[in-house]
């Protein structure tokens, strides 16, 4: 989820509430609260978990909802913090790989530090998440196979954007408790063909439809041609999302009909008048996706109430 903020950067609730019902009538079929695209390195430790709950109560138990925990300081604080959030009623707290361990730390530290909070957190259920922020750490196979064989971890969040890495990960989590989605658009498809659980591209903030249908159709033998297509379009278009993110998706989404400012924490940066053409092109093509694919959502969802 993208987090909307008022003109003085506090968090809009009202647009917040919307946003939340948009993603689930458009067919999300979970919520990543608290995440980077949230800004979430922006906010407050009271503002994530303030956050969290808001949209836990908007969701009032609609789909699962996952939230980060963990954001730096001393093991015991993450502790404590992942237990605060996990209070809140969450599905599974997600831990950022990249939090965990430094760049220049070996696995056999982000291990010991897993091996840590999984005893301090009792029956909590945990997630993880290869964050590109401070920096990209992937999982390797021996820490995937800890994480199943730990019985503890239910999601993870994959950033690798490599098929092979994706099919190695696949073969420990398939028939495991840990499920897994891709977040990475040029490998959506294959990722649900070899087995996946889901996709959570950034893309999906700016059409979430496109995605629940590719979710609910990829196996579907009579909407190959179509699946085909989607996963072609979705892939040329995806370059396009990854521009001045997540100030596009604000921008796309207001344009959609939701009552979102284009303020930002993160940066201060504003699309230019050839960005806007950009998001124009993309605005439309995606509209002639829908149409082709005879998906009936709103274009405009003003009419969804707070």
């Amino acid at each position: 989820m993208i987090t909307p903020f008022n003109e003085d950067l506090t968090i809009d609730h009202e647009a917040l509430d919307i946003l939340t019902d948009f993603y689930i009538s458009a067919g999300s079929s979970g919520l990543f609260v608290n995440c980077l695209s949230s800004e979430m390195y922006y906010l407050t430790p009271e503002e994530r978990l303030h956050l969290t709950e808001r949209v836990l109560d908007r969701v009032a138990g609609r789909v699962p909802v996952v939230s980060t925990g963990t954001f730096g300081g001393d093991i015991g604080e993450q502790i404590e913090f992942i237990k605060k959030m996990a209070a809140k009623g969450v599905t599974a707290v997600i831990l950022v790989t990249s939090i965990l361990a430094r760049e220049d730390e070996g696995d056999h530290k982000l291990l010991a530090r897993l091996e840590k909070i999984s005893s301090a957190t009792g029956e909590i259920r945990l997630g993880i998440y290869e964050c590109p922020s401070p920096y990209k750490r992937l999982l390797t196979p021996e820490i995937m196979e800890w994480l199943v064989d730990s019985g503890r971890f239910f999601y993870h969040k994959d950033t690798s954007c490599n098929i092979d890495d994706i099919r190695e990960k696949l073969s420990y989590t398939c028939d495991s408790r840990l499920n897994f989605y891709n977040a990475n658009t040029p490998t959506a498809l294959e990722s649900l063909q070899l087995g996946g659980d889901g996709l959570s591209p950034i893309s999906a903030n700016f059409y979430p439809e496109l995605y629940s249908y590719l979710c609910e159709f990829f196996s579907d033998d009579e909407k190959r041609g179509k699946i085909n297509y989607l996963q072609r379009m979705l892939t040329l278009l995806d370059g396009i999302t990854r521009n001045k993110y997540p100030l596009m998706a604000k921008a796309f989404l207001r344009k959609r009909g939701l009552p979102l400012t284009l303020k930002l924490r993160a940066s201060q940066e504003h699309l230019t008048n050839e960005e806007e053409r950009i998001m124009d092109s993309l605005f439309i093509s995606a509209k002639e996706i829908r149409e082709e694919l005879g998906i009936d959502r709103p274009e405009f969802i003003a009419d969804i109430k707070s």
